[in-house]
């Protein structure tokens, strides 16, 4: 009997071979394209890291600062007659508009946030006429600058803020090519920006002032206008507030306070002599949160402008610390997200956040441990107060939206 050998066998079976190689070969390979993509990615855009980065940090401060809230406020609540939780439950609630205010502007497409710049310029110059309005305008530690509806009252300003950035990321995109022209790129926007800054002084409210005023000259000079006219105008408004300052013997005496805290901390440096005293009982790891002193009133508005005595008393150095490096980390990404950004609008946006966030959060804090003096502005994210939380919340859902759009 004849066996028939198939002779192809052995070539298929080769075949075979060579083709699971070959696919082996492509599994490998393509698992190692895929990671040198993705370490390019993360290497060369920090889009994506940094959109968890700000919201990550931002979710962190906000609790952060319910927990001090609740800590700093409650006995003063007590002894008022209200509920120790009485600052705590409203401070959430705020929370809980702005967390729906940074989803919003987190998912509205940049370029409508674009159009809506135009419309802030007249948003802005209203919401910062409303608290001289009779009626509805109403007085709270010296500053005319809050507006009341029934129990519940608004800072206009805190907003301003942020419109004033969005309005002059919008201007200054649409005048790029004009800026080398003073009067048509430099004047409208340094007018506008005086204006707001000016109202914020005449309201008595002098760190809104300052702050609006930082925020008009960093975002120009960020936009490339030239240099020497913008500190011309800086050194000139300076001068100006300080005019304005030295008329006022008490608003004089109030901020020249810090140069002598020791002399004047019966009067007007008893704020941040106090502060002080926190500060130097928390020593390295604190006292614990909620063992601190000084919220037993000898450090007024514990709860809000001089929440970060009460951070320093109840956590210490490493507390602090640990605080200053988130700051440290949303800015550093703020600005990361602002040069990845391919649009204009977006790069001037993100950048007069991160400005704004650097300069609002040093002047609290240089108050509060006596290097700068005391102006009544509230640290982002953490101090007591609706307004504030509200419009930085807003503000990280926008650094968020710019962190969508492709280099």
């Amino acid at each position: 009997m004849t066996v028939a050998i198939d002779r192809r066998r052995p070539s298929a079976l080769a075949d075979r071979r060579r083709a699971a190689l070959q696919r082996a070969e492509r599994r490998r390979s393509g698992g190692s394209r895929f990671r040198s993509r993705y370490q390019e990615s993360v290497s060369r855009d920090p889009k994506p890291i940094g959109l968890y980065v700000v919201g990550g940090v931002t979710a962190v401060l906000v609790m952060f600062g319910l927990v001090m809230v609740l800590s700093s406020s409650s006995i003063v609540s007590f002894h008022r007659g209200r509920s120790p939780w009485y600052q705590f439950l409203r401070q959430t609630s705020y929370a809980a508009i702005g967390a729906v205010a940074m989803f919003v502007a987190y998912r509205f497409r940049l370029s409508i946030v674009n159009q809506l710049g135009r419309l802030f310029f007249v948003l802005g110059a209203l919401f910062m006429l409303a608290p001289l309005a009779p009626g509805i305008g109403t007085t709270v530690n010296g500053a005319r600058a809050w507006v009341e509806f029934g129990s519940w009252s608004l800072q206009p300003a805190e907003f301003v803020k942020l419109m004033l950035i969005v309005w002059g990321a919008d201007f200054l995109t649409r005048r790029e090519d004009e800026l080398g022209n003073l009067r048509r790129g430099v004047w409208p926007y340094l007018i506008f920006t005086g204006m707001a800054a000016g109202i914020a002084a005449y309201q008595s409210d002098i760190g809104t002032c300052l702050v609006i005023g930082m925020i008009g000259i960093t975002m120009l000079l960020l936009a490339g206008a030239p240099f020497r006219p913008v500190l011309g105008v800086a050194s000139l408004a300076g001068f100006a507030g300080y005019l304005f300052v030295r008329s006022d013997p008490n608003k004089y005496a109030r901020l020249t306070a810090f140069l002598d805290i020791h002399g004047t901390r019966d009067h007007e440096g008893y704020q941040v002599y106090q502060a002080l005293i926190s500060l130097s009982n928390g020593g390295l790891t604190g006292t614990g949160i909620g063992a601190g002193t000084g919220k037993w009133g000898y450090v007024p508005l514990a709860h809000s402008d001089f929440i970060f005595a009460i951070v320093a008393e109840e956590m210490g150095l490493l507390g602090v610390l640990g605080l200053l490096t988130l700051f440290g980390f949303l800015v550093y990404f703020a600005f990361q997200l602002a040069l990845s950004c391919a649009h204009r609008f977006g790069f001037l946006l993100a950048a007069g956040i991160a400005c704004w966030l650097t300069v609002q959060t040093t002047i609290n804090i240089g108050g509060v441990v006596g290097i700068l003096p005391v102006t009544g502005l509230t640290l982002p994210f953490i101090s007591s107060g609706g307004s504030s939380l509200i419009a930085s919340m807003t503000a990280a859902g926008l650094l968020m939206n710019v962190a969508r759009q492709p280099r």
